[in-house]
């Protein structure tokens, strides 16, 4: 028998007899069953089915299987859910929720990848340093339980889609979890964005009187697109105080307004939300 050998691991052969080809074939699936390597991110994998060279199946430690072929098995380009590919944290797990459909990011996957990027990516954080020391919960590493939550919480209100919250139910709060996060229409996620770099020193919602020396002006959204001009004090404590009333109210009256459409624990939060000076 003659055999023509190709570069790599992948051989093509010629055969002198039909029954020559069968047999080395048969040989060859069984020598290859039970061979192991290591894929690109370090999962170890082995061969649990051998086809043909287009057809095997590998088992990763976790029990799930993948079918690829061999020269992805010996190269190691196999992909293991379980692989924490995204910023070292984020693994997709197995279930019915998929990262692409037709060649675009779901929407599930869009949030959890920003979430774990905000939390996780160096250079985000030079960007937004407010996300500094903020993690993740261990449960919402895995991508599947992530967009379940997710499903079984989105809603719409007037068309304005909702974002992922991990502040308003507790005050200061740096862990994204079941637990700690809320879906809020990006209307009223705005009222609770904070202008650390304009305010400088100064509390929450006070800045210095361009017009009197020594003064202090407070301006809140009025959530419709529209800033007010509230007054000028001689103080910034005075000037907080009128901000702190304006802002309570505020929150206070959308979340009436609201009330029935928004899930509980979010009306609640905002009703009984307190502006501090410290914020």
């Amino acid at each position: 028998m003659e055999q023509l050998v190709t570069p790599l691991e992948v051989r093509e052969v010629v055969f002198a007899t039909a029954k020559e080809k069968r047999q080395h074939y048969k040989e060859q699936a069984i020598s290859r069953v039970g061979e192991t390597r290591t894929n690109k991110l370090g999962s170890s994998m082995i061969v649990d089915e051998y086809n043909n060279s287009q057809d095997i199946w590998v088992r990763f430690p976790q029990g799930n299987m993948v079918n690829c072929t061999w020269h992805t098995f010996v190269t190691g380009n196999v992909k293991n859910v379980y692989d924490k590919s995204l910023f070292g944290v984020g693994f997709i797990g197995e279930g019915k929720y998929k990262p692409t459909v037709n060649g675009k990011s779901t929407e599930q996957y869009k949030v959890w990848a920003a979430m774990l990027q905000r939390c996780y990516s160096l250079r985000q954080q030079e960007k937004q340093p407010t996300y500094k020391g903020c993690t993740v919960a261990e449960e919402w590493h895995n991508f599947q339980n992530f967009a379940t939550w997710y499903d079984e919480n989105y809603y719409e209100i007037d068309g304005h889609r909702t974002h992922l919250d991990k502040d308003i139910l507790q005050k200061g709060n740096k862990i994204y979890s079941p637990d700690t996060c809320v879906l809020v229409p990006q209307f009223i996620n705005g009222l609770f964005i904070k202008r650390d770099k304009l305010r400088g020193d100064l509390p929450i919602g006070v800045k210095t009187c361009s017009r009197y020396p020594n003064k202090y002006e407070v301006r809140c959204n009025n959530n419709k697109g529209k800033r007010v001009y509230l007054k000028t004090f001689d103080t910034p404590e005075e000037a907080f105080q009128v901000y702190k009333e304006y802002k309570e109210k505020l929150i206070k009256d959308i979340a009436e307004e609201y009330k029935g459409r928004l899930p509980d624990a979010l009306y609640n939060a905002m009703f009984s939300y307190r502006v501090e000076i410290t914020d």
